[in-house]
């Protein structure tokens, strides 16, 4: 995966995606794999916004029951066994404990079964690892002692279920764009549309403007495809060149990254309706625990989207109201991440988006507003980003009048994820590279699964680029290599947020950020000037002191 920004000037495609979060990853991944000439471009990094900042959960939705979203459940489901399925070395099965009293378990337990039957086909996967068992009951004690977070709590017992964590979302969304590219998509991070290009009352294209380099070029498509995430309404008006047709509603979810709360189990604990209702989960990652999530509506520049202290310590009074247990103060607290949800606000209560849908819609802009050659992609939940992709690519063909090959997303491995079981594959990698074995190898094979022998060649030529970044992680030198030469990263947070997990547990230390940047600034070519402008901007991304990204994450 190669940038050339020029190279977007030079063909009509037919479907150019701005955007490149996990909604426009998988619409590229779709169209290119029909045969289509696709463009994408986002004006920062792909997968670093939304996409970046969910709860890592592959999931059918359990909640979304109570607003008898059956039809959304269902997809959701249908879509976690596809994930499993297609990056296994990313997708893995995750035993959820919720926590239940006399008076909602009798409920509860309806609503498991229902999740159980709506999910029939959950065991359709190669790997025995994979396969989700229904839901259990476990009494007070051994919730307890399977969990002793769970210590004090007023309950009867707790109902065991299956969901499934991703590892990394920012890198599943890049497996999206690397096998689209690899079926010669055009692709463009810190590549802005600032504007469209016009035949008439007919969407022709967009005019980009290139970060990296200061260029803007027009780009010409029969097609284009706003899936712009919390910023498609923006550039919905835009286009429109008037107040948007449509509006979104932004929800903003932080979390928090904490010590390790639970053993092996994710934890979903409801909050009281006296402080906020709704729920959190309590979830195992790395070693560490993520919190999360809040549901707050967010009126602000989704450009300045940051965690303040005073969303942190307010966000642990209410953990510490439902799970007294945790004890958790500011000290534990090793890293916080925010996103924003980008809703459909039909009939959404614009105070309390917790209720709102997750629903998607692919709209023809001809079609609702007389403007041809626009699509917008809109709502819907990670989950069913590749069924949306599906779905938004069958109507663009049919609005192209191309007769073009049916999806095969649902059935093909993503780049990572061509073998059958984990176990068999790890033990295979872990005799290839035995100068590898032990955290270096977990990385490479969660991280890129298939593809790992890419990087490890890397690491097997340079003994330099085999060592850890940091003492106590897996990453190693050969990544940040590989995420310059073949994963179109361009500055520091690219790398440690995006391309490898090295800032995602908090910040790594000096030393590792000091060997990423020598790395880095050896192969870019990057001066002094270039060099403290990266640090300054990785710096102010850890914890609650995120800068807003036109200051921090701006390629010069």
């Amino acid at each position: 995966m190669k940038r050339n920004f020029a190279r977007l000037g030079d063909t009509e495609f037919d479907l150019l995606i701005i955007g490149g979060g996990i909604t426009g990853a998988t619409i590229a991944r779709d169209a290119a794999l029909r045969g289509l000439k696709v463009a994408l471009v986002d004006k920062w990094d792909f997968c670093s916004a939304t996409t970046a900042g969910p709860s890592k959960l592959i999931h059918g939705g359990l909640r979304y029951l109570r607003n008898f979203e059956l039809g959304l459940v269902r997809e959701s489901l249908a879509e976690r066994r596809i994930w499993e399925r297609n990056a296994p070395h990313q997708v893995r099965p995750l035993p959820f404990l919720l926590p239940a009293d006399k008076k909602s378990k009798g409920l509860l337990n309806i609503g498991l079964t229902l999740y159980d039957l709506l999910s029939f086909d959950r065991n359709g996967v190669k790997d025995p690892a994979q396969k989700l068992p229904g839901h259990s009951w476990l009494g007070a004690e051994a919730a307890q002692g399977a969990e002793p977070v769970l210590t004090g709590q007023s309950m009867e017992g707790a109902f065991l279920y299956y969901d499934c964590q991703m590892r990394s979302p920012e890198r599943l969304g890049l497996e999206c764009l690397i096998e689209a590219s690899r079926h010669k998509a055009i692709l463009a991070n810190y590549a802005e549309a600032v504007g469209f290009l016009r035949d008439g009352n007919k969407i022709v294209g967009a005019e980009v403007f290139d970060r990296v380099t200061g260029q803007q070029l027009n780009v010409r498509a029969q097609i284009t495809l706003n899936a712009a995430g919390p910023w498609a309404d923006t550039l919905l008006g835009l286009a429109e060149q008037h107040e948007p047709s449509r509006h979104l509603l932004r929800s903003k979810g932080i979390h928090l990254i904490t010590r390790a709360l639970t053993k092996r189990h994710a934890i979903t604990a409801a909050i009281p309706e006296e402080i906020g209702g709704g729920h959190m989960f309590l979830l195992p990652w790395r070693g560490k625990t993520i919190i999360g999530t809040t549901d707050t509506a967010y009126e602000g520049d989704p450009d300045e989207l940051e965690v303040t202290p005073r969303e942190i310590d307010a966000y642990l009074a209410v953990i510490n109201r439902v799970i007294p247990s945790a004890g958790l103060t500011r000290d534990d607290v090793i890293h916080a991440y925010a996103g924003l949800r980008p809703l459909i606000v039909d009939k959404a209560d614009k105070k309390n988006p917790y209720n709102a849908s997750r629903k998607s819609e692919v709209v023809d802009h001809e079609k609702d507003e007389g403007l041809k050659g626009l699509f917008s992609a809109i709502g819907g939940k990670w989950t069913t980003s590749r069924h949306v992709a599906e779905k938004a690519v069958d109507m663009i063909v049919a609005r192209l009048g191309r007769k073009v090959p049916a999806a095969n997303t649902a059935k093909r491995p993503l780049p990572g994820g061509w073998f059958d079981a984990l176990e068999p594959f790890f033990n295979a990698m872990n005799d290839r590279y035995p100068e590898l074995a032990g955290a270096r190898l977990d990385e490479l094979v969660f991280t890129y699964g298939s593809e790992m022998d890419r990087v490890a060649a890397l690491a097997m030529e340079n003994a330099a680029l085999a060592e850890r970044l940091a003492p106590e992680r897996g990453e190693i030198g050969a990544q940040v290599i590989h995420a310059i030469r073949e994963e179109m990263a361009q500055t520091l947070e690219d790398v440690i947020f995006r391309r490898t997990g090295l800032g995602t547990l908090g910040y790594p230390g000096d030393v590792a950020i000091a060997r990423v940047t020598h790395i880095m600034a050896r192969e870019c070519g990057w001066d002094s000037a270039r060099i403290e402008e990266e640090l300054h901007g990785i710096r102010r991304l850890f914890y609650a002191e995120r800068a807003p990204r036109e200051k921090s994450a701006e390629a010069s």
